[in-house]
């Protein structure tokens, strides 16, 4: 049969084939057209090339991606994957031939503006996309802090600033099983939490062929569908995990005539692999990056000769330079898992799902999967290395025995309560694989909503998708109501704030109160004499500052350091008086969803700027907006897509993304779904051909 693409009303692509390999490259051809800008932004970021039509800003990116190696372990994945998986191999290289057809000729408005003509995609190609994507994923640069809070503070200081850090991407997911809902199927809802860029960083897609047929968001430049599926007999989503897997290590370097060399564990000087590229900037001279490899992994830090202007690392007593390597799986391993991605598609049972899982590497997550006969699976998916507890915590010396990997964890399990399996980044399955975990407030807020109501439908899961309620704030309110002696102005602000329903809607006044309050809490928290070392991080790359910053840190963290028992000498009260007074003086204009609005990323910034649409919700909400408290209100992360999962009738599925199906400026289908995404509304899942608008034959 010829390969047909179709589109709904929203423009959302519904691809036909007569194999799987046809089909992959439709979607390749597909994408291209409708993401072309997109697809070879994150291309050049995989390869560390993006400054070349970016510019200077660029630059810190494209650094690291050279010291890390992903083009280079992506091309390793390919080549496991081609011996390992002949079928893949041959499926991604379909999906990279249609991206190839679509990018030739591209009319997309930013390469004219750029200067940039599409490249070609290679076969590893795609992996080098997700790794690029996913790579920061799991934090790592969170062990860079705590290093910095052992060194000025103590150790014990460390857990004062857990929390679900600055670089970290969470989500949402519940699964309420057949017992629990009108039609007697299982429900699977949620929200992946990432940064909103535009385009997208989830594609809404229908792949058919007579060996499967699926619905589901799919990762642009990815073939396939791996985090969120609907095949109409199973159906499965993901959350972040929260798992450690990556490992820093302080390595020991020298020069050599013939080379570099670093310290191993058995006291051998031994050579490490070093060579040099070049990275070319728009505007600006090209730049030289040094690339070190030792036995544990890319140098990503530092070098031989230290940092520039502090070569001597504070945290060794030898004196000895900076130098920090990055152990991560796949470039241990060759594997991040693409041989997981065509059984997803293909399954037909939650069976399927789990044995699929099974051969997932990266990143770590927890999936949650339900069919049509009743099986549901809530399990650990990914690689985590066995290895000591201080590789989880803090960067380990490289030249001291212990520190390497002994294998692999077994990935965990767990049930449902009640009917109910819900998973917002807490402590849950993966708990043992992890360190920080977030709040508990998003899950136990969704448990409480789901335990509302003796049976649920489809319908009534956006509710619970946009719900406001801030369980965090109670810490600083509690403080609120032990303040004695405040001027009349900060006394009825005290007391409005105490009457709060405590919901951060974006048509709140009371919500923009608190909002300021908070941030100015924040604020003198963080210009205290008992932090002042943490405000000046060591000279690490520009790539690693927003896990090194204070201000954020002490925003995250807020309620931990508002109910410790102790807080270094801080006279808290003071700050939150101090802070009351200074809101009561200068009270917010608005309402919440004036300062608190959508500020999405983008690679290039449009021509026309767009108005940035006010937001409900905040960063321990259901409602998952996060600004930075005490930075700044503006919303760069947010839901990056809604699902609804429906067992029962797969049409009854709903869906949405922040902006639009496509990524065109100007497309009528670039932010048309922008309304229903604010307003809590989800586009219908569509599956019946005859509802669709054919394209064209490919």
């Amino acid at each position: 049969m010829a390969t047909e693409i179709y589109r709904d009303a929203w423009g959302i692509p519904h691809l036909r084939a007569g194999s799987a390999a046809e089909l992959a490259r439709a979607q390749g051809l597909v994408t291209a057209s409708d993401r072309a800008w997109q697809l070879e932004t994150e291309r050049h970021r995989a390869q560390g090339t993006s400054a070349s039509f970016l510019g200077g800003s660029a630059l810190a990116w494209d650094r690291f991606a050279r010291r890390a190696r992903l083009d280079d372990t992506a091309r390793r994945c390919f080549a496991d994957v081609e011996r390992r998986d002949p079928e893949t191999a041959r499926w991604v290289r379909a999906y990279v031939d249609g991206v190839n057809d679509g990018l030739a000729g591209s009319p997309a408005p930013e390469f004219a503006r750029t200067g940039l003509t599409p490249g070609r995609w290679e076969p590893w190609t795609p992996l080098a996309v997700w790794l690029a994507t996913h790579i920061l994923f799991a934090g790592f640069p969170a062990k860079l802090w705590r290093e910095q809070v052992a060194a000025h503070l103590g150790a014990d200081a460390i857990g004062l600033f857990a929390a679900d850090g600055p670089g970290t991407s969470g989500s949402n997911g519940w699964l309420v099983s057949g017992e629990r809902t009108v039609t007697g199927q299982a429900v699977i809802a949620g929200d992946p939490h990432r940064w909103i860029e535009d385009p997208g960083v989830y594609q809404q897609i229908h792949l058919s062929c007579p060996e499967f047929d699926v619905v589901g968001l799919a990762v642009p430049g990815v073939p396939g569908i791996a985090h969120f599926g609907h095949t109409g007999t199973v159906a499965w989503a993901i959350t972040n995990a929260m798992s450690d897997y990556q490992d820093l290590y302080r390595e020991r370097l020298r020069r050599t005539g013939a080379g570099v060399e670093a310290l191993d564990p058995d006291g051998v000087w031994r050579r490490a692999a070093r060579h040099t590229e070049t990275v070319e900037v728009a505007g600006e001279d090209p730049v030289e990056v040094e690339v070190i490899e030792t036995g544990r992994g890319p140098v990503i830090i530092g070098g031989p000769e230290g940092l520039d202007g502090d070569p001597a690392d504070p945290s060794d007593p030898s004196g000895a330079p900076v130098a920090i390597s990055l152990r991560y799986p796949p470039r241990v391993t060759g594997d991040l898992g693409f041989a997981a991605l065509l059984p997803l598609l293909r399954a037909r049972r939650v069976a399927d799902v789990d044995g699929a899982l099974d051969r997932w590497a990266e990143p770590v997550n927890v999936v949650q999967a339900a069919d049509t006969e009743g099986g549901v699976l809530h399990r650990v998916a990914g690689r985590v290395p066995l290895r000591a507890g201080a590789n989880s915590l803090r960067v380990v010396p490289a030249w001291e025995p212990g520190h390497e990997w002994r294998g692999w964890h077994a990935t965990p399990r767990a049930g449902l309560t009640d009917g109910v399996a819900v998973m917002a980044n807490q402590r849950g399955p993966a708990a043992p694989l992890g360190v920080e975990f977030a709040p508990p407030h998003r899950a136990d807020r969704i448990t409480a909503l789901l335990a509302g109501k003796a049976r649920w439908s489809a319908a009534g899961m956006p509710a619970i998708h946009t719900d406001t309620h801030l369980a965090s704030a109670s810490p600083l309110l509690d403080r609120l109501v032990a303040l004695d002696g405040l001027t009349p102005e900060a006394a009825a602000l005290r007391d409005r704030l105490l009457g709060w329903d405590r919901r951060m809607d974006a048509g709140s006044a009371d919500a923009a109160l608190y909002a300021a309050v908070r941030g100015a809490v924040v604020r003198r928290l963080a210009a205290h004499p008992a932090l002042a070392a943490l405000t000046t991080p060591p000279m690490y790359p520009e790539v690693f500052q927003p896990w090194l910053a204070l201000v954020p840190r002490v925003g995250f963290a807020l309620e931990h350091l508002l109910r410790a028992g102790d807080l270094f000498g801080i006279d808290r009260p003071a700050a939150v008086r101090a802070a009351i007074e200074e809101v009561a003086l200068r009270p917010p204009a608005g309402v919440w969803g004036d300062t608190h609005r959508l500020a999405p990323w983008r690679a290039l910034e449009p021509e026309q700027p767009y108005d940035e649409p006010g937001l409900s919700g905040d960063h321990d909400c259901v409602l998952c907006t996060s600004g930075v408290p005490g930075l700044t209100d503006r919303a760069a992360r947010g839901p990056a897509a809604r699902y609804v999962w429906d067992l029962a009738r797969r049409e009854d599925s709903r869906w949405v993304v922040p902006l639009g199906a496509s990524g065109v400026p100007g497309s009528p289908h670039h932010r048309d779904q922008l309304p229903l995404w604010l307003a809590g509304d989800l586009v219908p899942v569509v599956t019946d051909w005859t509802r669709l608008k054919k394209e064209r034959d490919v």
